[in-house]
């Protein structure tokens, strides 16, 4: 890319596209273009048809999306996919209407079969049954990635998928019942200790396994992706190549904020999905992995969730 191409983040203040612009600005890129939910609304199409045809961005980042956990997910399922599919949609077809070449879409790891063989390789995706309870967003995100290959193989254009890992980092949702694992538990346990509580109650079993990817390590892969100017299409899995259990990963976030508690599990609660580690290989034969630590990408974390909510209680 050139360093003073147009280039346009979609969700530029959700925790992956501010990620992103951080990633651009450290390497030089000057023309960053950006629009609020109140400057345009994605899920306008007539809106973002003209913005499209007025601005012709020379790359796009699709960032943007409505996310949440597992709760949020299972409880707001028409919003997760309509929202998502419309974001999408009308983005994509846009930037090809406008002639926007190269464009990058954000999915996620949930597209891939419930019981999926471990590591799950790119080609796995549409061999089995979904999680049922992130079915709706996992359609939409695997609606987007067919997207950019129908336009691809249709029109020539050069629209590639990354599919990231479970994410974390700065700006992260840290809503209890709407947000993820780890900043829910990362707040959770920031709370347990404020109160001087001797337990901390997490969902589920502890069992399930996840890979955990710190969010700049992510937006350096799409910029590194972007570049790569001989990657013109195709799905790729980013994430660390290493996983850990939920009980791991509560200990670990224990561990960063100071707190000595019990952990009872509430097994009322789902597991969700029992693995997703992904299989990192094409993006390494690339030449491009992962930076940062779990341990070390929890504390940068939580010093950036201390700046947010500030430290008070301290």
């Amino acid at each position: 890319m050139d360093k003073h191409a147009k280039i346009y983040v979609a969700g530029h203040r959700g925790m992956v596209g501010s990620a992103i612009v951080r990633n651009l600005q450290a390497k030089g890129y000057t023309g960053i273009v950006t629009r609020t939910r109140q400057e345009l609304d994605l899920l306008d199409q007539a809106a973002v048809n003209a913005f499209m045809l007025q601005q012709k961005p020379d790359y796009i980042f699709l960032a943007a999306a409505k996310v949440g956990g597992i709760y949020a997910n299972n409880l707001y399922r028409a919003d997760f996919i309509y929202q998502n599919l419309m974001i999408e949609a009308n983005l994509i077809h846009a930037a090809h209407q406008a002639g926007v070449n190269r464009l990058l879409f954000l999915g996620s790891s949930c597209i891939y079969p419930r019981e999926c063989p471990q590591p799950i390789k790119e080609e796995f995706l549409l061999t089995g049954p979904l999680e049922p309870t992130n079915e709706p967003y996992a359609i939409a995100k695997i609606a987007g990635i067919k997207l950019c290959e129908s336009y691809n193989r249709q029109y020539g254009r050069q629209y590639v998928s990354a599919m990231p890992t479970n994410l974390y980092g700065p700006n992260d949702n840290y809503d209890p019942n709407n947000s993820h694992v780890l900043p829910a538990l990362l707040r959770k346990i920031h709370e347990a200790k404020q109160r001087g509580e001797a337990k901390l109650q997490v969902w589920g079993s502890g069992k399930p396994m996840r890979e955990f990817l710190y969010v700049d390590d992510m937006a350096d892969a799409c910029v590194f992706l972007m570049e790569n100017e001989d990657i013109t299409e195709g799905l790729y899995n980013v994430g660390t190549g290493t996983d850990v259990t939920i009980r791991e990963l509560a200990e670990a976030i224990m561990h960063v904020v100071g707190f000595d508690g019990e952990i009872v599990f509430d097994l009322s609660m789902p597991d969700g999905t029992p693995r997703k580690l992904l299989d990192v290989s094409r993006m390494s034969a690339l030449g491009w992995r992962a930076q940062t630590s779990l341990r070390d990408g929890i504390r940068l974390t939580y010093d950036s969730f201390q700046r947010q909510f500030g430290r008070e209680s301290m």
